[in-house]
């Protein structure tokens, strides 16, 4: 355990299993003061239940978002998906990440100190594995609501920052995703990794460690893809 974010609060979003967890743990072994929140403690896509869960804190130093994913669906020819399907999956990616930051934006001001550190994905510096088209598009929808982050709070002393993981084997999703790639497609995408190996939730943890230092203070509107190389 280091003492390099002692004092500090942090909140992850999304902590209920995989990534989300991981980075939650690595925090904390930094020294700070965690707060892990999903889905069971707050709808973070309705902004009435994200003002209540941070208006309850008491301040808030270091943001993660790493709530998303797919909301249980497929891939589906554009003109099959419906309205529904399409906001369900960009409220669980890009709207969570813009009401969590909203959020907390005013205290950090107020602070002069900040660090928001978005988790986006392979598939928003690209296509989806899966081809679900709402997923890719709010996937880079973070990946810019970054960069603009960055350049309106820097002034503030507020870093913003971005992790695109790639494929890490972590939560009931993913080893769906994964065992239907079957033994041929598994050892395809092994092998377009030039690690030659899966990634951990540990390995975004230590992306956002470095992102999360003090010592990280001139570094902001980065989007770095931990995938092992596959990119």
């Amino acid at each position: 355990m280091t003492a390099g974010l002692a004092g500090k609060t942090a909140v992850v979003t999304g902590t209920a299993h995989g990534i989300g967890a991981g980075i939650a743990r690595a925090l904390r072994a930094d020294g700070a003061t965690v707060h892990g929140v999903d889905k069971a403690d707050a709808d973070l896509s309705s902004a009435a239940e994200v003002d209540g869960y941070f208006g309850a804190l008491d301040g808030v130093d270091i943001l993660v978002n790493t709530a998303g994913g797919v909301a249980g669906q497929t891939g589906a020819p554009l003109e099959d998906v419906t309205d529904d399907q399409w906001r369900a999956i960009v409220d669980a990616n890009l709207t969570t990440t813009f009401l969590c930051a909203r959020a907390v934006i005013p205290g950090m001001k107020k602070r002069g100190w900040g660090r928001i550190i978005n988790i986006s994905s392979a598939a928003g510096l690209g296509v989806s594995k899966t081809g679900i088209q709402a997923y890719t598009s709010a996937k880079a929808g973070v990946i810019g609501l970054t960069r603009q982050l960055a350049h309106e709070l820097g002034p503030f002393g507020i870093t913003v920052n971005c992790i695109a993981p790639g494929f890490i084997l972590s939560n009931p999703t993913t080893q769906r995703q994964w065992d239907s790639y079957g033994p041929d497609g598994q050892r395809a995408l092994v092998a377009g990794i030039a690690t030659r190996r899966l990634g951990e939730p540990e390995d975004i943890a230590n992306g956002v460690q470095f992102f999360a230092a003090p010592q990280s203070s001139w570094v902001t509107g980065q989007v770095i893809a931990i995938d092992g190389g596959r990119a």
